[in-house]
């Protein structure tokens, strides 16, 4: 079991495709979805890939340290086999951006996705001092009173209007977020205030309708470089999941798989490996597909930096 976790928010600043693979329906390249929920969901192996990737390109690390924490690369039969030290769950969706007739677009999640990132918590030995209220009923959505978002009661997400109810453990829960889900850098000032307004928990149905149908589907084509047009039959439909979507990973620790003697100075424990990692707090990695077009630029924030 592991020794040492903690939680890794990511912030998509660009639009995310972390595939599934063909599809025979109308999206030929659909998302990751969870299979009971249908929430969009970054699988565990991508994003593993994603940070060893992170760390192989940025820190110069030695090839020894990177196979101690992630696993060596044993395609071929060469090397030694042996487990890394650091493990990912699942990327979970915690916010997802919705058009708004105010405020241009609204955070949004729901009751049981609130519940999940507590459970997720208490896994990391964290404490969150906030309560989930009660699900919204019927076309009720909860937010907080000093909110941009509502007029005369109303608010109108994409096409749906729904009924506002302030509720005050809303306004605590966004102030949490506010202080412990978002980057820290100055260009995230405007960010962390929208959210202390803008977060909405809307009914699971209409959450669960928003996180399927209010996805960036973009169609794509191949030119043909003699004829400089369309290539015959290279029209596809590619699914994203939008700028400004916030997603968790629960990150955890164990001792290095090898005899203590043989571990490199640094990397001597689980703690070792929790705070090598914490070395991506604050900073932006590439988690997905279609990265020579500028897709799946994200910003990492650890929950307490990655420290208890």
């Amino acid at each position: 079991m592991f020794k040492e976790a903690s939680l890794m928010f990511i912030y998509t600043e660009t639009s995310l495709h972390a595939g599934s693979g063909t599809s025979l329906g109308v999206i030929d390249l659909p998302i990751q979805r969870e299979k009971y929920t249908d929430y969009p969901v970054l699988q565990a192996s991508g994003i593993k890939g994603a940070v060893r990737d992170w760390f192989e390109a940025n820190n110069g690390v030695e090839k020894q340290k990177i196979d101690l924490i992630f696993g060596p690369d044993t395609i071929g039969g060469g090397g030694e086999a042996f487990a890394g030290a650091a493990t990912f769950t699942d990327g979970r969706l915690l916010l997802f951006p919705v058009r708004s007739m105010m405020g241009v677009f609204t955070y949004t999640t729901s009751c049981f996705a609130l519940n999940r990132l507590k459970r997720d918590l208490t896994m990391a030995k964290a404490n969150a001092d906030w309560n989930v209220p009660t699900e919204p009923q019927g076309d009720q959505v909860l937010g907080v009173q000093e909110n941009g978002l509502c007029e005369d009661g109303k608010v109108l997400l994409e096409e749906y209007a729904f009924d506002f109810q302030a509720n005050n453990d809303v306004k605590v829960i966004a102030e949490w977020l506010s202080q412990n889900t978002f980057p820290n850098g100055a260009e995230y000032q405007f960010w962390e205030k929208k959210i202390k307004t803008d977060l909405l928990i809307l009914p699971e149905d209409a959450f669960k309708d928003f996180v399927k149908l209010s996805t960036e589907v973009q169609a794509r084509i191949k030119i043909n470089n003699d004829t400089k047009t369309a290539a015959s039959g290279a029209l596809f439909y590619e699914e994203t999941l939008t700028p400004d979507t916030l997603l968790y990973s629960v990150v955890m620790a164990n001792d290095p798989f090898k005899d203590e003697a043989n571990r490199p100075n640094g990397l001597k424990n689980a703690k070792d490996i929790m705070s090598f990692i914490a070395k991506l707090n604050g900073n932006r990695a590439q988690f997905g597909g279609d990265t020579t077009i500028g897709r799946g630029i994200v910003n990492i924030r650890l929950l307490n930096g990655g420290a208890k």
